[in-house]
């Protein structure tokens, strides 16, 4: 399963991908508002520090102006994925971007319906929202399982990226489910490194360690 993050933050992505494990970035017009800097600039930026898919959200909601700003985004730099809304317009802009040879991203999707709508219509990647499906009393890894079976079923090469992911918990839960990405925001991919026993298990190498070597030191 690919990781991505979601932020549009240039220091969390500079640590999360000295770790090693970051394969692309997904940003929204909120993500990029809180950074205080142009969509274009920000995203180019963010394209110098992942090499990978980085995903960047038209605001327009209607198809010309979808089209219009998916073009332009996908211009700044051949890593550039076209988020699209998951919306009527949305889906016919998805069609003709994709037709261009231009790879998008359907995202705000809730039901297995929709993403199928967004695999017919050739999304390079669609985005169910896992937690905010929790927050109104659903499950949302169900979500998550419906879509890779209908994919499955029919070949769609759509990928599935598990998003609104709060927890290592989920996180976890995607992959269980298959999901092909998992993207979360960069406090979630860091709790992915704990666990108390761990931190005890190093804590007590390190006494051994030095213990051992202090004896020896003695005896000579």
């Amino acid at each position: 399963m690919k990781i991505f993050l979601d932020t549009a933050n240039l220091d969390e992505l500079r640590t999360g991908a000295a770790w090693g494990i970051v394969d692309g970035v997904t940003t929204n017009p909120t993500l990029i508002a809180r950074e205080g800097k142009p969509i274009e600039e920000q995203i180019a930026r963010i394209c110098e520090i992942v090499n990978g898919d980085i995903s960047a959200e038209v605001v327009a909601t209607d198809f010309e102006g979808m089209v219009r700003e998916g073009k332009a985004l996908a211009k700044i730099h051949p890593n550039v994925v076209v988020k699209l809304p998951l919306i009527r317009d949305g889906i016919r802009a998805c069609k003709a971007l994709s037709g261009d040879g231009i790879r998008t991203n359907v995202t705000l999707c809730f039901t297995p319906a929709q993403a199928l709508l967004a695999a017919k219509a050739g999304a390079y990647i669609v985005s169910p929202f896992v937690g905010r499906l929790d927050d109104i009393g659903q499950t949302g890894m169900d979500l998550i399982r419906s879509i890779m079976v209908i994919y499955e079923n029919y070949g769609f090469s759509t990928q599935v990226l598990a998003a609104s992911l709060r927890s290592p918990l989920h996180v976890v839960e995607a992959a269980e489910a298959g999901a092909h990405i998992a993207t979360m925001p960069f406090k979630t991919l860091d709790q992915l490194f704990n666990h108390p026993l761990t931190d005890k298990g190093l804590e007590q190498f390190l006494k051994d360690h030095a213990r051992t070597f202090s004896e020896a030191g003695a005896v000579r």
